[in-house]
C-alpha cells in the first residue's frame, strides 16, 4: 500500500493489482479527485496518508478521507453522528455504517459544481474538531480502540468483513492492538490485519 500521498493522485491506492495500471479507479476519477483535494488544501487541512488514503486532519483530529471505487468516487466524514446534513446529501457507505458518512460523485464535474456546500460541510467538521466535541459511542460489547474505529468509517469492506467476524475473532484484534501503545503501532497493526479480516480469520490464525 502507498505512503506518499502523491502517488495515490497518480497511480492508486495500491491495495490490488490494478495498482499503477490504466484500469485503476482512480484514473477514471482524476480530476474529480484533485479537485476535491484542492478544496481541502486550501482550508489548510493537514495532509496525510493513511489506510492507503489521503486523509485530512485539523486540530489533530481526522476529519475527512478521499476514495474512489469502479463506479464512483467520495468524500468521507469521521464522526459523522455530529454532522447536520442540511442539504441531505450524506449517504452510508454500507448497510452497517451506523450513520450517513459520504458525499458521494458519479461525475467529476460535480466537485466543482457542489464545491460551496462541500466547503461548508468541511468547514462544520472542521468546528467540531477545534471545539473538541466527539459524537457518543454506540454503546458496544468491545471497547474499540479509536484506530479501528476510524479504520472501519474509512473502509467499507473493512467493517462489511469485521461485522461478519464472530465474537471471539473480533475480541482477539481488539486485544492485539489496545496492547500497543502508541497510535501509529496500532494504526501499522490495523493496515497489516486487513488481509486476515477480509478472510474472516482472527488475529492468531494463519
Amino acid at each position: 500500500m502507498i505512503t506518499d500521498i502523491d502517488e495515490y493522485f497518480v497511480n492508486g491506492c495500491g491495495r490490488c493489482e490494478r495498482y499503477t495500471t490504466p484500469d485503476c479507479v482512480t484514473r477514471r476519477w482524476e480530476s474529480g479527485l484533485k479537485k476535491l483535494r484542492q478544496i481541502c488544501r486550501d482550508l489548510k487541512l493537514v495532509e496525510k496518508v493513511k489506510w492507503a488514503h489521503p486523509c485530512y486532519m485539523h486540530g489533530d483530529r481526522n476529519i475527512v478521507l478521499i476514495g474512489a471505487v469502479r463506479n464512483d468516487f467520495r468524500l468521507i466524514f469521521f464522526n459523522a453522528a455530529l454532522m447536520n446534513d442540511q442539504e441531505g446529501i450524506l449517504e452510508r457507505q454500507g448497510p452497517n455504517t451506523q450513520h450517513p458518512d459520504m458525499i458521494r460523485f458519479t461525475e467529476n464535474g460535480q466537485v466543482g459544481e457542489m464545491e460551496v456546500v462541500i466547503t461548508c460541510y468541511i468547514r462544520e467538521a472542521m468546528g467540531y474538531a477545534e471545539a473538541g466535541i466527539k459524537p457518543k459511542q454506540a454503546q458496544s460489547e468491545l471497547d474499540l480502540p479509536d484506530e479501528l474505529i476510524e479504520a472501519l468509517d474509512a473502509d467499507t469492506e473493512l467493517a462489511e468483513a469485521s461485522h461478519k467476524l464472530t465474537p471471539g475473532r473480533k475480541r482477539s484484534y481488539v486485544i492485539n492492538l489496545s496492547s500497543a501503545k502508541k497510535p501509529e503501532t496500532r494504526i501499522a497493526r490495523i493496515a497489516k490485519f486487513r488481509s486476515k479480516i477480509l478472510l474472516g480469520k482472527g488475529a492468531n490464525e494463519k
